[in-house]
């Protein structure tokens, strides 16, 4: 019988059948051949929703997927075992907000891993035909599944804006912030100050390219004389996340904030912001990145397989929840294989 992971409600993950499949009419049926777990998922795990998103009962999650065409689909131009990525955000299509351009503020989305939206920690999964993206043959199940990590990531550095060699501060160096700094190389910024508790993911940032990192946000200070950083994205899980942005921004600088924090609630003394005039954007999912996300893994500008730090089987992901809801030493990004991961590098 199939296998799937179920969020019950906050600390509670469990192993069950698999959902029964949708026979909508135009859904293409996806092998899953890997899905991330995601910071969002852990969310739901820790906290049993995100802001209006609850579970009001039990659902599959995962949204960062590659899955395998089980049938010939002709007018795709695919072929039964092609690998594709998934574009989990099906937006109505109809309101003001998709007609300006901004499917992902749609109020009417269907997301898939989100709840009642069951995702693809599960065997197999039926998607909308036209949120399937064709990836180049040589891409691996693990750079099929980055894709959509890496999609926020541009996202968030589309909205930052960063000038040609300026200094930015990033706050929080998990697998997303991790993306931002190397698409901040990419677009030209200068220096990247990265904050991070973990030492292991301080590591991962200097690797990255990161000009300095610090365990806390005083190294800003140290580096700049007190002034802070014009450009500050924010990337962490944190309630205090905004507070510590807004403390390394320079006065008139840009802050962006990526990150959710646990609880759903931000802890911001409110004169600091308002007395440094700061202009202030908040992210949500991405827009239309999936080619340039493509471009970047093709290219090798974006290394996106090096923070993958555990991948196991379906049926290790409890544990794998687990494991990150406690901020386990040594994990940064976690694939799981619904399937075979033996073959996850096919």
């Amino acid at each position: 019988m199939a296998r799937a992971l179920y969020l019950h409600g906050a600390g509670d993950v469990r192993m069950g059948p698999a959902p029964a499949l949708s026979n909508r009419p135009d859904g293409v049926l996806l092998d899953i051949a890997a899905v991330g777990l995601c910071g969002s998922d852990l969310h739901y795990y820790k906290d049993g929703g995100i802001g209006a998103a609850t579970i009001a009962e039990p659902f599959v999650p995962g949204h960062e997927f590659a899955g395998r065409i089980v049938d010939d689909r002709p007018e795709l131009g695919l072929q039964a075992g092609a690998l594709v990525a998934v574009d989990p955000n099906e937006a109505c299509g109809t309101c003001p907000w998709c007609h300006q351009g901004y499917p992902n503020l749609c109020p009417n989305v269907r997301f898939i891993g989100a709840p009642p939206v069951h995702g693809a920690m599960t065997e197999r999964l039926v998607v909308p035909r036209s949120q399937i993206v064709t990836v180049p043959s040589t891409f691996t199940p693990c750079q099929v599944v980055m894709l959509e990590p890496l999609g926020v990531a541009i996202h968030a550095v589309d909205l930052a804006k960063p000038r040609l060699l300026e200094r930015v501060a990033l706050l929080g160096c998990g697998p997303i912030g991790l993306l931002i700094l190397e698409v901040l190389k990419v677009a030209g910024a200068g220096e990247v100050i990265a904050i991070e508790p973990q030492a292991h993911r301080r590591a991962a940032a200097t690797a990255a390219g990161a000009a300095a990192v610090g365990a806390d946000p005083a190294i800003v200070h140290d580096l700049t004389a007190g002034e802070g950083c014009p450009l500050v994205i924010e990337a962490t899980n944190s309630p205090l996340g905004f507070r510590d942005a807004v403390r390394v921004a320079r006065i008139g600088g840009r802050v962006v904030l990526v990150g959710i924090p646990d609880g759903d609630t931000y802890n911001l003394p409110a004169a600091e912001a308002r007395r440094r005039g700061l202009k202030v954007k908040f992210a949500r999912r991405m827009g239309e990145v999936y080619p340039r996300a493509i471009d970047l893994v093709r290219s090798g500008k974006v290394d996106v397989v090096s923070m993958v730090t555990a991948e196991v089987d379906l049926d290790d992901g409890p544990a794998l929840f687990r494991r990150h809801a406690a901020n386990e030493p040594g994990l940064i990004k976690s694939l799981l294989y619904p399937n075979d991961k033996d073959n996850k590098g096919d």
